[in-house]
């Protein structure tokens, strides 16, 4: 985890970067690398949900400040945004790990799901090659529209039929990160439908979609709903 947390490059996900932010994150990483975890968290959590400052760096060294403090559904919490930031095996097989130990659903280790993974790492950068690809290709079709072969348009359909795919069978489906102890999975969208379990911190469901305040979730092969102020929906 401190190789994860120190190695990884920053990644601004945000426009605004004050002196003031700058400030505060480097007395953030003063106190971590001082090993003053519990002093660096609040300067950290700021960075983070107050002024959006957010990268996996900062997440990591959020995480492993949880975990140094004990706080395991926080670093479960702080991983999951991380891998769905910037998804890695290696991140993913130190959530799978942790998931075991506090015997947490959502975490499968199959070759299946490292797969999975690893489509995810390069999906965004894959999906903006083929758009890419797509726009070129048509400019090119258009100028040669007197001579262009009906093959080269079938050829064009087939590559947008193909990127259509690829945006919707591998995009990263969105997932619940349970945040509260005790939350409640039930059967239907109300306080009267019937109960089916109770939900730890750092589960992690499926999200299927939304019910009025409601999410709509996999567990066990079967739909449950769960409030959506007891989880975090990752996307």
């Amino acid at each position: 985890m401190w190789a994860l947390a120190t190695a990884c490059e920053q990644i601004n996900f945000s426009n605004k970067a004050p002196a003031q932010t700058a400030g505060n994150l480097a007395q953030a990483d003063l106190l971590f690398a001082q090993g003053q975890y519990a002093a660096a968290a609040p300067h950290y959590r700021t960075q983070i949900w107050r002024r959006q400052q957010v990268s996996p760096r900062v997440l990591l060294r959020m995480a492993y400040t949880q975990h140094q403090l004990g706080h395991y559904a926080a670093e479960m919490l702080y991983l999951n945004l991380v891998q769905a930031r910037q998804p890695r095996l290696s991140t993913w097989q130190q959530l799978a790990g942790l998931a075991q130990r506090q015997r947490l659903v959502g975490y499968p280790t199959t070759w299946q799901q490292e797969l999975r993974v690893q489509a995810q790492r390069y999906y965004y950068p894959g999906l903006q090659g083929l758009l890419s690809g797509a726009v070129l290709l048509a400019v090119v079709l258009l100028l040669r529209r007197q001579r262009a072969r009906p093959g080269a348009w079938l050829a064009y359909g087939a590559y947008l039929l193909g990127t259509g795919a690829y945006l919707l069978l591998l995009r990263p489906a969105p997932v619940g990160v349970v945040t509260r102890a005790g939350a409640a999975l039930m059967a239907g969208p109300g306080a009267g439908a019937t109960w089916l379990s109770t939900a730890a911190p750092g589960d992690r469901l499926p999200v299927l979609g939304h019910d009025d305040i409601w999410l709509r979730v996999r567990w066990q092969d079967r739909v449950a709903y769960v409030r959506a102020t007891d989880a975090l929906v990752v996307e």
